[in-house]
């Protein structure tokens, strides 16, 4: 398939109509059939529950199978920093960009001085 017309826009082009639109949507679908839905209906508490899962399982698997960069860090460090997010999270009123930053300081710190 080409996007002759498009010239160097091709790529972004393509990465809108095949990437962005088809997701959002779903979004957007998900914005109208959530309107009427109770917040502590079963079914949206097995929901939260499902997401808390998965993102649980992918900083797990973050912290001890690293890709790239991450992997300088050793796994004590990586594992410092998550504890240190989570107690900076709830220690700062709930606040994930602190919880974000604290973690994210820590293990930069450790790829900088490992690297070294």
């Amino acid at each position: 398939m080409t996007f002759a017309f498009a010239g160097d826009l091709a790529p972004y082009l393509i990465l809108l109509v095949f990437g962005f639109l088809p997701s959002e949507i779903w979004r957007v679908m998900s914005v109208f059939i959530a309107r009427g839905l109770d917040e502590s209906s079963e079914v949206l508490v097995w929901v939260r529950a499902v997401a808390s899962a998965l993102l649980a399982g992918v900083v797990a698997k973050l912290i001890l199978t690293p890709p790239g960069a991450l992997a300088m860090a050793p796994f004590i460090w990586r594992l410092a920093a998550m504890v240190a997010g989570v107690t900076a999270f709830y220690l700062l009123r709930r606040s994930l960009i602190a919880a974000i930053v604290c973690a994210e300081t820590i293990l930069i710190g450790a790829a900088w001085y490992f690297s070294a």
